[in-house]
C-alpha cells in the first residue's frame, strides 16, 4: 500500500509532504504492492496509545470479561486509539486478581488469531494494564472505592504480576500510605513502572519515591495536593524529577487550559503523556453509569460521582482530548500528536515496534483532515475505517 498526498508526522516531530508505504502490516521505505489511498492533503499520524482509560461505549476493562475487552478494542481502534493500556480500579484483591488473568487469557487469544489471519485484527492492542488501585490514599481516593484500599505491599504486587502474565506495566502508589514505601518501589521498580496516584503525598515523600526508582505520575493535578509556593507537593517533586513521565487528561473539564500551557512550559513535551481517562460512558448519551462500582452521572464532558460529586474519569476519547489540546488550549498539533503517541509508547517500552511513522514499525496510521476530523483508519496496513 502507498498513502499518496499527506502531511506525514514523522520521527523529528514535524509534518512533511510525502508518500508513505507500507508492506506486510508494516511501514516500509518501498512498497511492492499495488494499492494505493490519495490522503487529500490530510495530516497523517501514527495510531494513538491511550496507557490509562477505564472503558467505552458502555463496558468498562473491570466487567473482567472477553466480551468488554473486545468491544473496547473495536471501539478504541475505530477513534483512532491502536494501542491500549487500560486501568483497574481499587477492588478487592481476588475481583483485581480475575479480571488481569482475564485480561493475560483475552491477550493470548488476540496474539493467536492474529497469527492465524496474518497479523492483522480490527480491535486495539492490548499492550498493558495501568494498575491505578488498590494501593492509593484515603484523603485522595476520588472516585475510587475507600473499602478496597491497601498499603502498598510487595508480595500482593507481585500476585498482580503473575495473574497479568507480564501485562502490568504500572503500579500506582500512595507512598505515605507505607513508611516502607521506598523499599517497596527499590524492589520492583526492575519489574513494572512504579506511579505516584491517588496520593495527598508532600514534596519531600514524592522526591524520596522519585529517587528510589518511581517514574510516573498518574493524571497529574487531579487526586493530588495542590501546586503551591510553599508546598508545592507531587507537582513540584515531578518538576524536579527529569525522569518521570505524568499524565495530562486534556478533556477541558479536569484541567484548565492556562494549566496546561504552563505545565508544558515547566516540565518540557517529552515528558507529558496524553491520557483520556475515560469510563464506560465515552460515547454514550447523557445518564447514569457505574465506574468500580460507584454510581456516576455523565452531562456532556463531565463524570462525576452521585454520592459526592467528585469528578469520575471522563467520557471523552484520547482522540478527542487530542484535539481539545490543539483547538481549545493552544497546544501545537506536533507537540500534541508526541504526547499521545511518541511519548506513551517510550512509557510504555515499545517505541521500538509503534509510535512513529517509521520504517519496521507497525502500519497503525490516521489520516486527519484540517479539523482534525478522521478519514480514515488504518490498522496493520489494512484500512479498518
Amino acid at each position: 500500500m502507498i498513502i499518496k498526498n499527506v502531511k506525514a508526522y514523522t520521527e523529528d516531530k514535524v509534518f512533511h509532504e510525502k508518500d508513505i508505504h507500507i508492506e506486510n502490516g508494516l511501514f516500509c521505505t518501498q512498497s511492492s504492492e499495488p494499492e494505493f489511498i490519495d490522503g487529500n492533503g490530510c495530516y497523517a499520524i501514527p495510531g494513538l496509545i491511550d496507557l490509562h482509560f477505564h472503558g467505552c461505549g458502555g463496558y468498562d476493562f473491570c466487567d473482567g470479561t472477553f466480551e468488554a475487552l473486545d468491544q473496547i478494542a473495536q471501539l478504541e481502534a475505530a477513534a483512532g486509539i491502536t494501542g491500549i493500556c487500560p486501568a483497574t480500579m481499587t477492588l478487592p484483591c481476588d475481583e483485581l486478581i480475575q479480571i488481569l488473568h482475564n485480561a493475560a487469557e483475552y491477550k493470548k487469544k488476540m496474539s493467536a488469531d492474529s497469527s492465524r489471519a496474518s497479523g492483522h485484527k480490527k480491535g486495539a492492542d492490548l499492550i498493558g494494564i495501568n494498575m491505578e488501585g488498590p494501593f492509593i490514599s484515603s484523603a485522595k481516593k476520588g472516585a475510587q472505592d475507600a473499602k478496597h484500599i491497601l498499603p502498598c505491599d510487595a508480595e500482593t504486587a507481585r500476585q498482580f504480576l503473575k495473574a497479568s502474565d507480564g501485562l502490568v506495566k504500572f503500579i500506582g502508589i500512595a507512598p505515605e500510605s507505607n513508611p516502607d514505601y521506598p523499599a517497596f518501589i527499590q524492589q520492583l521498580k526492575d519489574e513494572v513502572n512504579i506511579s505516584l496516584a491517588h496520593t495527598n503525598a508532600d514534596y519531600d515523600t514524592a522526591m524520596k519515591a522519585f529517587e528510589a526508582g518511581a517514574d510516573h505520575a498518574v493524571h497529574l493535578y487531579n487526586a493530588m495536593p495542590p501546586f503551591t509556593h510553599r508546598q508545592p507537593g507531587v507537582i513540584g517533586a515531578v518538576a524536579d524529577s527529569p525522569h518521570v513521565y505524568a499524565e495530562l487528561i486534556c478533556d477541558g473539564v479536569h484541567i484548565h487550559p492556562s494549566v496546561v500551557r504552563a505545565t508544558f512550559r515547566m516540565l518540557g513535551a517529552d515528558r507529558i503523556v496524553f491520557i483520556s481517562d475515560s469510563m464506560r460512558a465515552a460515547g454514550m448519551p447523557n445518564g447514569r453509569y457505574t465506574l468500580g462500582g460507584l454510581d456516576v452521572n455523565v452531562e456532556g464532558k463531565r463524570a462525576t460521582l452521585v454520592s459526592d460529586g467528585s469528578l469520575a474519569g471522563s467520557a471523552s476519547s484520547l482522540m478527542e482530548c487530542l484535539r481539545t489540546a490543539v483547538t481549545l488550549m493552544d497546544i501545537p498539533l506536533e507537540t500534541a500528536v508526541a504526547c499521545a503517541t511518541v511519548n506513551p509508547a517510550k512509557c510504555l517500552g515499545v517505541y521500538d515496534t509503534r509510535g512513529s511513522i517509521t520504517a519496521g514499525k507497525k502500519a497503525d496510521l490516521i489520516l486527519l483532515d484540517q479539523s482534525l476530523q478522521i478519514q480514515a483508519v488504518i490498522k496493520d496496513g489494512v484500512c479498518i475505517r
